[in-house]
């Protein structure tokens, strides 16, 4: 029989309690309990006064729907001050937790809250919209819902009224969150290890994933600023293997002040940058010469949101043909972030159109980062607004043929969080992705991951995303579910390689345009890199298109894809060698076509041959054999004489455009000069070609 002492146990509770009460008492900052360091407490209560001006202006952001991040670290910075003389203050750990909430540092805040109400349980009632906030972030809905909803009915109705649409919204959050959630998406995300204790962000993909470029505010040699930071600057990494390892500064962008990267070009060679200039900020570009960077004092246009250069302008992303730039600025709907775009009026002369919104993408909450997928009919974004887990979360919206941007559709979990999510940058068969998050578990505020989409097992080319990634050393745990989601696979070309010398394969800078053979229209014009001589294209399917290569003192080079609509990801590199300008040199004219058995020239051929024009107007003294060649379908006799009317056709379609008849000679060659089986269809198909050879020079 066991008897209990009930007299024994009250005293034990007693202890106890009282225990607790000795180690978690409540220290109110008055003279009277700091005579020993009287200068400690004078130099306490200057920060608490400096902290709290700073707090009223980021409640005041905040409850705007802006930004309120560089007050609340300023808050955070003088509070934690005044924290680190005296832990004990519930007030104190009261306000520190309510400015974290506004920080990269969220998940540090329930330490400082629990910490308050077990100081004192006397709280305002914003305490309850905090604790909310905190809920929401830790997963528990329905107890955030519980303290939002608390909050409102017991705050002042001159409070409540304050904070209104913030808990309507947040309560809406909390009410889609299990709907988002049971959507269990099957990836990976993955910490990388260029991630510092510092701010990492960001991230900026080349289409072929090789090349990372993001922001960080890690130790630098600029001093540190006056929230504690180092200047936000620009790095890079190249992969190596399956990961980016190592990073280095871009030291040649780089300012004593903030500079941010933007954008990458798809092919890796041309970068927006946003930084502060005149009192605002705007976004800037710098391009890629040969191993450095140039200098980022471009600004992209003066007409970006209408000519309202007294708006700032931010993160931006260059949409595919580049003829496009989408971007967030200020003043939008409700006066808050949106996603804008504008449109190349003459990129020599750096002239753009006036912005326009991008549509139902935008809400009355911000928008804070914008991509454009290399397939061109793929935008992700981050926002505030939409069906929203909290924070910010990352959507994608896919563009109608009328260019407009259809309903947003939320990333899901494990890639949205209740934290903020935000600059999705993805390769471009869209398997891999990079984002930024302040999510918990990271390295130290804002961190970029790794998406890494797990479907079927596709055949690719690329050595950079030909295998998913099995070895990964550490996902995200617990972010499996039982079926893999369906791996949308992009319907694109990318064509990357580098441009060289025939002879002593030295990388050659090269001007390479992109045709719609159909049209003959420019869709896009680039340059290969002078020390590398690399180049990179990505084509959307449903055209025919011509890629032309020229350089001075080379004969021009061509290609032809045939991309038709439906048609998957497809990864191809190829190094182009361009044959110097000498007697008998020859050249294949890829992109020159007639229908089968005539010798009409197709319209679609004339972009190529006006580019034969214009070599033979550069070069006065060049004389050429215009060539035709078939496969061996059909008679012998038969072939020679198609091959010759199709020679002749060309050379007088050139004698049209002004060539002089006698620096051009036709020749058929029928198909006794075949460059491939003619056993296959491809080999037949090669065999069917018209080239020019250099005769006299």
């Amino acid at each position: 029989m066991i008897v209990i002492n009930l007299k024994r146990i009250i005293s034990l509770l007693a202890i106890l309690s009282l225990s607790n009460f000795l180690l978690a008492q409540n220290v109110e900052f008055k003279i009277s309990n700091f005579r020993s360091d009287k200068k400690g407490f004078r130099a306490a209560q200057e920060d608490i006064k400096i902290a709290d001006d700073f707090r009223e202006k980021a409640l005041l952001n905040f409850l705007n729907m802006q930004d309120a991040y560089i007050e609340a670290e300023n808050a955070y910075l003088h509070y934690k001050k005044a924290y680190d003389f005296n832990p004990n203050n519930a007030e104190l750990n009261y306000k520190i937790s309510s400015v974290l909430l506004f920080t990269n540092r969220k998940e540090f805040a329930r330490a400082y809250l629990d910490e308050a109400i077990l100081l004192s349980s006397e709280m305002p009632i914003e305490y309850n919209f905090f604790q909310g906030m905190v809920w929401q972030l830790e997963g528990e809905y329905a107890k955030a819902i519980e303290s939002y909803q608390y909050f409102m009915s017991n705050a002042k109705k001159n409070i409540a009224q304050e904070y209104d649409v913030l808990v309507k919204r947040y309560l809406e959050e909390c009410a889609s969150a299990p709907e988002i959630l049971a959507q269990e998406n099957k990836v990976w995300v993955d910490n990388l290890a260029i991630n510092s204790v510092y701010d990492d962000w960001s991230p900026c993909l080349s289409a072929d994933g090789d090349l990372l470029i993001f922001t960080s505010n890690r130790e630098n040699e600029n001093i540190i600023n006056n929230i504690g930071f180092y200047d936000q600057d620009i790095y890079y990494s190249n992969l190596s293997g399956r990961n980016f390892k190592n990073s280095s500064s871009l030291s040649e962008l780089n300012t004593a002040t903030d500079d941010v990267s933007g954008g990458l070009s798809y092919d890796g060679q041309r970068l927006l940058i946003y930084k502060e200039e005149d009192g605002n900020t705007d976004v800037f570009e710098s391009k890629l010469s040969g191993k450095y960077w140039g200098k980022a004092n471009r600004k992209l246009g003066e007409k970006l949101k209408g000519g309202n250069t007294d708006k700032d302008e931010t993160f931006a992303s260059y949409d595919p043909p580049d003829i496009k730039v989408y971007y967030i600025t200020d003043g939008g709907y409700s006066g808050t972030k949106d996603i804008y775009f504008s449109g190349v009026m003459n990129r020599d002369r750096n002239i753009w159109g006036q912005g326009q919104s991008a549509g139902v993408v935008n809400t009355k909450f911000q928008e804070g980062s914008v991509y454009i997928h290399p397939d061109a009919r793929t935008m992700y974004f981050s926002s505030k607004g939409h069906n929203s887990l909290g924070g910010y979360d990352i959507f994608v919206s896919y563009v109608d043929d009328l260019g407009h941007w259809g309903k947003p559709i939320n990333l899901g979990s494990p890639i949205n969080t209740p934290y903020d999510d935000l600059f999705y940058s993805a390769t471009a068969s869209g398997r891999y992705a990079y984002i930024a998050s302040n999510r918990a578990g990271g390295k130290g505020g804002l961190d970029i991951y790794k998406v890494t989409y797990c479907g079927a097992d596709k055949i690719m080319t690329s050595d950079s995303e030909n295998q998913l990634m099995s070895s990964i050393a550490s996902p995200v745990p617990d972010n499996s579910v039982a079926e893999p989601i369906i791996f949308e696979e992009r319907s694109l070309t990318v064509f990357k390689g580098r441009i060289l010398d025939g002879v002593t394969k030295d990388p050659i800078a090269a001007s390479i345009d992109i045709t719609i053979n159909k049209t003959g229209d420019i869709y896009t014009s680039l340059y290969s890199n002078s020390a590398t001589g690399k180049f990179l294209l990505s084509l959307p399917a449903g055209e025919n298109y011509g890629i032309s290569v020229a350089a001075e003192g080379y004969l021009f080079y061509s290609e032809n894809f045939d991309l038709p609509k439906g048609d998957g990801f497809n990864m191809v590199t190829k190094d182009i060698e361009l044959s110097n300008i000498k007697v008998g040199n020859n050249i294949t004219l890829k992109n020159v076509f007639f229908n089968t058995g005539k010798w009409h020239v197709k319209e679609d051929s004339h972009s190529e041959l006006d580019r034969l024009v214009l070599l033979l107007s550069d070069i006065p003294g060049l004389k050429i054999e215009i060539s035709g060649h078939t496969d061996n379908i059909g008679t012998e006799s038969f072939n020679e004489l198609l091959s010759q009317r199709r020679a002749d056709a060309v050379v007088n379609y050139l004698v049209g455009k002004g060539v002089d008849k006698n620096r051009l000679v036709a020749k058929g060659y029928g198909q006794s000069i075949p460059v491939e089986s003619n056993d296959t269809d491809e080999g037949r198909a090669a065999n069917r070609r018209t080239e020019f050879e250099i005769i006299e020079n």
